[in-house]
């Protein structure tokens, strides 16, 4: 079936894009009741004053609101789509599209229907000289509004605040940032962009920031069937399903139990379970039947989002509810947050993100709207950056330089010195810092490419700066970072040319379990308990086994399957409940794993998580690897390299050939990591990257045991997911 969106009949004459004012449609979409005649005639005669009176094209409405108080809506109307936010608050309050009123929930109030918020926190010292982080929520409401362009072709409106300092010691304080929040249409558009300027001052007081984001509460009686993804979509419960529903062991976990739709009955539902990696997350949302209308949120970069491309983060979920994330602790903990100290001064552009509305030309077919959604989605990522943002903090294409080159790897232990292509490396630039650092960066933006087969990379649209680059290759292990930094001017490209990046090591490798890819999921994830399964991640055409990598596999070998691995990456992380999965699947004793026997596709659980004893307490676990040496080279260090691609509240000790308790572990971490992603469904968090010191004198010809102990307890969601473990030999045994 041939498809395209639908568009409403263009105004007749040459009409411009106008903002204007709708009296009686704002008192439905409000939801109030009846006004008294006084009011009802004032605001007829101001209606018919405004259809007369032009004011730079712009005709404003004053309209009355659930409130005492008179306010002014604003609508933006292009013939396709039109919405409205109430002055000076710049809360959006309707969506419309081809016959219907409003797409957001009519039954919310003004305020919480679409918005951007800000989770924050600031140190207080209480009267016993203890720290502790107030923590607070700051809604981005104007005190403020203006129009920024209005013509034949774009409106641009504004709605800006700045920050009260006489608010700080008050029992309710503003956050310390001025922002300025734009929202723009343009003719022709089946939508509408949206984009928020955050600034702090100089010698203004220290913050945290863990959360910015952009929420669209869509109207319920219509939007049942959310897609996030081409195997990743299906009917929703409905927020009174989840009421009903029994709460599970996190919080945001729901066992439905008495579902509107009956199809839903015994399913788990958490907001979670949809999350996706920013490189995955560019467009999502939901469909309504009846009328057919989809409704999606774009993201055509993430230059201005935390964290790189494999960031995770929430999309679209029950409410129903669509998210634009910009900036969250989700899957990364605390060590994420935006961490300003006293007087920092800090200015970014978050967005533009894109409102796409569309209807299919005939039929009924629903799954067309999100194929058109991606065509969208492949357009926006096209055409970006944008040059039609109005505001100076946003540069223009013209106003961006790129950087090219490519980047080969050369392992010199297991290649002989062959030095071959980066295959599918992730290169990017961010503030400079440290190898890795980008992973925890948050107050600056990020631009990254996917380098193809050759290691060829094109990072294109970058802001003026001063940047580091990173990259990071699947199949080998560690972070690269250019040894100079690049400092990127309007127009500039950069051309680097051939990069050498020589993956960290201290010898060869005698064996290796899993492949360095910053993810579990080549590793054993089970089947879910049957009574707590979501379907769409039982059925989905991802959920198999990925490749095998053997002891002895080549390096060319290696990238091929860790490639396939990304590609094949499954879904059944994804269902609730896997941490109860591993006592069952062990419940006399912890994982034996034998280096040359077990495979790490089914024998390598991909948690080491807590042991839940007959008492209902939780016990740590302790692992071992069992694996042969022909000989020991005397007086000389070995390697054991670990790499963790998640961690919760949790601490390793590493013990070697002695069963722990019969002596001092060899080595022990401090706690590591509060990314949460065991319960929060997430496959990975951060990436935690461990070289420990092997004394050949622990050690000995024959058989030998490596003992894991994560001996935390306190929850059932304390624990690691590892990326690959990696036994090196000394330099001299190669």
């Amino acid at each position: 079936m041939q498809y395209e969106s639908r568009k409403l009949p263009p105004y007749k004459g040459a009409r411009r894009i106008a903002i204007t004012g709708y009296f009686n449609r704002f008192r439905r979409l409000c939801n109030v009741t009846p006004f008294p005649l006084p009011i009802v005639y004032f605001a007829l005669l101001f209606l018919l004053c405004a259809h007369v009176c032009w004011f730079s094209s712009v005709r404003m409405i004053l309209s009355v609101i659930a409130f005492p108080e008179l306010n002014i809506l604003v609508v933006m109307d292009n013939g396709i789509v039109r919405a409205a936010w109430n002055i000076p608050d710049g809360q959006l309050i309707e969506i419309s599209y081809g016959e219907v009123d409003n797409l957001l929930e009519v039954h919310n109030r003004y305020d919480n229907r679409g918005y951007w918020d800000i989770v924050w926190g600031r140190r207080r010292t209480d009267g016993q000289g203890r720290s502790r982080t107030e923590s607070h929520t700051y809604w981005l409401i104007g005190s403020s509004f203006k129009v920024i362009m209005a013509n034949d072709n774009q409106t641009e409106i504004s709605f800006s605040s700045r920050w009260d300092p006489d608010t700080w010691n008050s029992s309710y304080p503003a956050l310390p940032i001025n922002f300025d929040k734009r929202y723009i249409m343009l003719r022709g558009s089946s939508g509408f962009y949206s984009y928020t300027i955050v600034e702090r001052e100089e010698g203004w007081p220290q913050v945290n920031i863990d959360q910015i984001r952009a929420a669209f509460k869509l109207r319920g009686e219509m939007f049942h069937y959310m897609a996030v993804a081409d195997d990743i979509q299906k009917e929703m419960p409905t927020p009174l399903d989840c009421a009903r529903g029994q709460r599970l062991d996190y919080k945001e976990a729901v066992w439905l139990t008495n579902p509107s739709n009956p199809e839903l009955k015994g399913e788990v539902d958490d907001k979670y379970q949809y999350s996706l990696d920013y490189k995955d997350n560019k467009v999502h949302g939901w469909i309504s039947r009846d009328p057919p209308v989809g409704l999606w949120m774009i993201i055509p970069s993430n230059e201005f989002r935390s964290g790189g491309p494999v960031k995770q983060d929430l999309t679209s979920h029950t409410g129903p509810t669509m998210l634009s994330m910009f900036h969250s602790g989700h899957y990364a903990g605390t060590d994420m947050s935006m961490k300003f100290e006293e007087g920092e001064p800090w200015k970014m552009v978050f967005g533009p993100f894109f409102i796409y509305l569309n209807s299919p030309s005939h039929g009924n077919d629903h799954l067309l709207l999100w194929h058109d959604a991606k065509v969208q989605m492949r357009k926006e990522v096209q055409i970006w950056p944008y040059a039609f943002p109005a505001s100076v903090d946003f540069p223009k294409p013209d106003q961006r330089g790129s950087v090219h080159g490519r980047l080969l790897v050369r392992d010199s232990f297991d290649t002989n010195d062959t030095i071959v292509s980066a295959c599918a490396a992730w290169v990017g630039l961010a503030r400079p810092g440290e190898a890795g650092s980008w992973q925890k960066e948050a107050k600056g933006y990020q631009f990254w490419d996917n380098a193809d087969c050759s290691g060829k990379f094109q990072i294109k649209g970058i802001r003026e700066g001063n940047y580091s680059l990173y990259a990071w290759v699947p199949g080998f292990s560690g972070d690269y970072k250019y040894e100079q930094d690049i400092s990127v001017t309007a127009g500039s490209h950069i051309n680097l040319g051939d990069l050498l990046y020589k993956p960290i090591r201290n010898g060869p490798s005698l064996w290796q379990i899993g492949i360095p890819d910053r993810s579990a999921a080549e590793f054993f994830v089970p089947k879910p308990d049957p009574k707590y399964s979501n379907k769409v991640f039982a059925h989905s055409h991802r959920n198999r086994l990925v490749p095998h990598v053997p002891n002895n596999s080549t390096l060319h070998s290696s990238i091929h399957i860790a490639l396939s691995v990304n590609t094949l990456l499954i879904n059944r992380f994804r269902q609730y409940g896997l941490w109860k999965r591993y006592t069952e699947l062990y419940p006399d004793h912890d994982l034996v794993y034998t280096v040359g026997v077990s495979d790490y596709r089914t024998d390598w659980f991909f948690a080491q998580v807590t042991r839940e004893l007959e008492n209902s307490t939780l016990s740590g676990t302790t692992w071992q690897i069992r694996f042969h040496l022909d000989h020991v080279v005397p007086f000389s260090t070995y390697t054991l390299r670990i790499a963790f691609a998640a961690a919760t509240s949790s601490n390793l000790r590493v013990w070697i050939n002695r069963p722990p308790g019969s002596s001092r572990p060899r080595y022990g971490s401090h706690m590591l990591g509060r990314d949460n992603a065991i319960a929060r469904h997430g496959i990975h968090g951060l990436h935690w990257p461990l070289s420990i010191n092997v004394r050949s004198g622990w050690l000995q010809p024959g058989n030998n045991t490596i003992y894991l102990r994560q001996f935390r307890n306190l929850s059932i969601f304390e624990g690691f997911m590892y990326d690959y473990i990696r036994f090196e030999g000394p330099p001299q045994s190669r």
